[in-house]
């Protein structure tokens, strides 16, 4: 490293460091950030447990290094950002920071104005005393809403309109921050420069 010769296996390795193998010039490998659809019936692990998980979507090396940043229960589908990089997730997941989270629900029965006005404003969730924060709620139908909130407390939208007297049948994350869901079921690719940085300033 710099031209000498390392021994101590826990030397530190900055980014400015010059490190050679064989007198071959190596260069260190950025931090990887992914976009992917989730499929029904997997689950958010790096190893199959009682569904498969996600990572057998995802054809790249090292799998094990990497991370999702806000995961979904197994029956959920839809977005999901997968990382090696824990700071930059943790941007994404930490409640200080507000990030905005989409999703499409559909309901077991109607959703009536006055459980829309609860969600709205927050509602207690079971086994919790602090309301939930305000959501933004958009009605698409009788039984389907898109529903917007900026924490992510376990099963929490199942939770919320369990909590007015609702059933969720069915949820699908469309959204993360400025990030849409763009590719099929069971697809991925490598987010943008610009998507990344939207995290982060």
């Amino acid at each position: 490293m710099n031209g000498k010769v390392i021994t101590n296996g826990a030397t530190q390795v900055h980014e400015s460091n010059k490190v050679a193998w064989n007198e071959q010039t190596l260069k260190a490998r950025g931090f990887r950030y992914i976009l992917m659809h989730k499929p029904a019936n997997t689950i958010c692990s790096n190893v199959d447990e009682v569904y498969p998980s996600v990572f057998n979507y995802l054809p790249v090396e090292k799998l094990s290094e990497l991370h999702i940043a806000g995961r979904l229960d197994a029956d959920t589908t839809g977005l999901i950002l997968i990382t090696d990089d824990g700071r930059w997730s943790f941007s994404i997941t930490r409640p200080s920071r507000n990030c905005p989270k989409v999703y499409r629900v559909h309901l077991s029965k109607e959703l009536t104005a006055d459980a829309a006005i609860a969600l709205k404003k927050g509602v207690q969730l079971q086994g919790e005393q602090q309301l939930t924060r305000p959501a933004t709620l958009q009605k698409i139908g009788s039984r389907e809403a898109l529903l917007t909130i900026t924490e992510g407390k376990f099963h929490q939208v199942k939770r919320m309109f369990a909590a007015v007297g609702n059933r969720v049948v069915s949820l699908h994350r469309e959204r993360i921050g400025d990030i849409h869901l763009d590719v099929e079921v069971g697809q991925w690719r490598y987010l943008t420069d610009d998507e990344v940085k939207s995290f982060v300033n």
